[in-house]
């Protein structure tokens, strides 16, 4: 029997809470731009630069699920949420090249100000394609990254904007009535 070689992936972290039109055009733009057999879509139990989120991590995986359940070949995880802790991303990287070929990690340009202050940074830089998404108001300094590729984000939404204005327009309507829920329940 002729083993075959892992499937390529890229993997799109992040805390999601909430998941919007934005996080989805991401999707969109991973599955045309990179070449990879799978997107692998991570929900953080807790950003480790966080000290909370607005929604429960049971909340916000099941969002993750009912959007990108349906696309091909996207997968949501819940390996960091299960953890029950915030996980590093050096953690969840080498998790999942137990299985598969983790070749791109997907950011957003506005963590490039703090990557380097990232757990393992230096072994992340040597083993992964960095997939930078443009931020407005985020300059793309990529000086200190051994190897990258840009992805340009043609809306300008953030989840924390959601949260603050409380403005759902940018959240699928599959997943808003239960954010607009939450919001209202803890008084944001």
């Amino acid at each position: 029997m002729v083993k075959q070689g892992k499937q390529v992936v890229a993997i799109f972290g992040g805390s999601f809470d909430p998941p919007h039109i934005g996080h989805q055009r991401i999707v969109e733009l991973a599955m045309q731009s990179l070449d990879i057999d799978k997107l692998l879509v991570v929900p953080a139990y807790l950003n480790p630069f966080k000290t909370s989120s607005l929604a429960s991590a049971e909340d916000r995986l099941e969002w993750c699920h009912m959007l990108f359940d349906d696309i091909p070949d996207v997968i949501v995880e819940d390996y960091e949420i299960k953890q029950g802790k915030s996980t590093t991303t050096s953690e969840s990287i080498k998790h999942f090249n137990i299985v598969y070929d983790v070749k791109y990690l997907i950011i957003g340009s506005d963590n490039l100000s703090t990557l380097t202050k990232w757990h393992n940074f230096e072994w992340l830089n040597s083993h992964i394609i960095w997939v930078v998404i443009t931020r407005d108001k985020h300059p793309l300094n990529l000086d200190f990254l051994r190897k990258w590729k840009i992805l340009t984000l043609d809306i300008a939404v953030s989840s924390t904007d959601i949260r603050t204005a409380k403005d759902l327009r940018y959240v699928d309507k599959k997943i808003q009535h239960s954010v607009k829920e939450i919001i209202k329940d803890k008084g944001q």
